[in-house]
């Protein structure tokens, strides 16, 4: 069992990497952060002695005064490099770098020699350091305006703006899971790497990704369809898009109906991916469901029977509740990280119609039961 801390654990990629390690508690031990410790060296300290691996996440990005962010990220690191020597830890530090180390401005210089103050530390403490150059992280929940272009983009086009490019640059990404998946392989690995370079997994002009953002805005925020999704980049951004709609506002989706003597007919889903498409009966007063997916794309459609539907984001308290009757037909879409279910809550059964994205593989199911 290996005790894992994570400073800046509820930031855009540690809150990421967290919840990814609550997943396995037969692998790792979580040992929780909060901002206010580095104002208390006790606490600080506690911290610190308790960890096997610390990932030393938390940092400043943007500011109006880069001098500003220079000093923040300089003194986070002293600041646990102090804690180390006094609790005399031998633990495996992994600090964020970034590839703009090599860049002429404070933000990289201020990685850049935090990185190697902690390779100095390791090296006159018996310490491991390892130093992650990472490209540019997106995914959902990003801050936007602050954690990467995508992340204001799919804000924008969601919240009724226009995004605007102001440099068409190519740009090197890498999803904030597929980060995640590479942090967990070096935790487990063991090994201090004090260069370690994080390969982008995707290189993409902005207005190459901005055309399919404005897509997805088209086809699925705008008219409920499944775009295509090519390949494994343009899913993990079509699911970075669909996590700053505000959910509470735009769910449930009413359908179509197109009504005539022989009764109704109503499309369900018009899709440009292929997938698993279900239908079920409920009977009244239960509920199915209470689990949620990391990558997975899914909707519920209730045509018949009045339905509760429930979301919850993993690590918040807050529920969203969706009454649904067939006698409108809806549906509601599943973000990814959100646990959901659906009950019965009329006096007949329940009709309703599951769409996801992928077959379900009992090997690989992506489906966590938590209860909402």
């Amino acid at each position: 069992m290996i005790k894992v801390g994570i400073t800046g654990q509820n930031g855009f990629v540690g809150k990421h990497l967290f919840n990814t390690l609550k997943l396995t508690p037969e692998d790792f031990t979580l040992v929780d952060f909060e901002k206010g410790f580095f104002d208390d060296p006790n606490l600080l300290d506690d911290f610190v002695a308790k960890c096997d691996v610390i990932v030393h996440l938390a940092a400043m990005n943007r500011h109006e005064s880069e001098q500003f962010i220079y000093d923040t990220n300089i003194n986070l690191v002293n600041k646990l490099i102090n804690s180390l020597k006094k609790t005399r830890s031998k633990a495996h530090i992994l600090i964020s770098s970034s590839t703009q180390e090599e860049r002429d401005n404070l933000y990289g210089k201020s990685k850049k020699e935090g990185r190697e103050a902690l390779i100095q530390w390791a090296e006159e403490n018996g310490g491991k350091i390892t130093g992650l150059i990472i490209p540019n992280v997106f995914g959902a929940f990003g801050k936007p305006f602050y954690n990467s272009f995508i992340a204001t983009f799919c804000h924008q086009l969601t919240h009724g703006e226009i995004p605007q490019v102001a440099n068409d640059g190519e740009v090197k990404l890498i999803y904030v899971q597929e980060l995640v998946n590479k942090i967990i392989e070096n935790i487990k690995a063991g090994e201090g790497i004090p260069e370690l370079m994080i390969e982008p997994t995707s290189t993409k002009r902005v207005t190459e990704v901005l055309f399919l953002l404005n897509d997805y805005k088209t086809k699925y925020f705008d008219h409920g369809e499944i775009p295509e999704l090519k390949d494994i980049f343009e899913h993990n951004l079509f699911n970075t898009f669909r996590s700053y709609i505000e959910i509470d506002q735009h769910y449930p989706v009413k359908f179509t109906q197109h009504i005539d003597p022989r009764g109704a007919f109503v499309e369900v889903i018009r899709l440009g991916v292929g997938g698993q498409c279900s239908f079920s009966t409920t009977v009244p007063g239960i509920t199915r469901g209470n689990h949620y997916h990391t990558r997975k794309i899914e909707r519920f459609a209730v045509i018949k029977g009045k339905a509760l539907i429930q979301l919850r984001k993993i690590g918040t308290s807050k529920i969203l509740d969706f009454y649904l009757d067939g006698d409108q037909p809806a549906y509601v879409d599943m973000p990814i990280w959100y646990t959901h279910n659906i009950k019965n809550i009329g006096e007949e059964d329940l009709y309703t119609i599951f769409w996801i994205n992928e077959p379900f593989n009992p090997e690989d199911s992506d489906t966590y039961f938590e209860t909402v």
